[in-house]
């Protein structure tokens, strides 16, 4: 079994201004890269939200996967139920750590072409994500 691990939202607002640790989201739900996708699906339903981070067997984040990307991968003709999540992640990273300021989080964003990132500390852990606004 694949643990996964909630954290609440924050619910103080923040000025646009700052660092990503003044504006992330605290770590949502991590789960291990061993989870299938079906279950990934479950778990991002279950707690009403678009992204999960990924984290390896040392418990070390290596990802961030988005609903679409999910969705993508069970609706994909190589689909099995055996697929996991390691399988279809396609890089590791980019992440961004709680320091960086947000001007430069957002270049990071528009130069990857994310609209989330990981946030982790120094020796790679999870602690939130930093997601632009819908």
């Amino acid at each position: 079994m694949t643990l996964v691990q909630t954290h609440p939202r924050p619910t103080t607002a923040v000025a646009v201004h700052g660092t990503v640790a003044d504006l992330m989201d605290t770590a949502g739900p991590q789960v291990c890269d061993d989870m299938t996708v079906e279950v990934a699906l479950s778990v991002m339903a279950a707690a009403r939200t678009g992204y999960l981070l990924v984290c390896d067997d040392s418990g070390l984040c290596i990802g961030l996967v988005a609903r679409a990307q999910l969705t993508g991968a069970r609706d994909g003709s190589s689909y099995s139920d055996r697929v996991q999540l390691r399988d279809i992640l396609d890089e590791r990273g980019p992440f961004t750590s709680p320091v960086t300021t947000m001007a430069e989080a957002g270049h990071v964003m528009r130069h990857s072409r994310v609209d989330a990132l990981p946030v982790v500390d120094e020796h790679g852990s999870a602690l939130g994500v930093l997601a632009l606004a819908r």
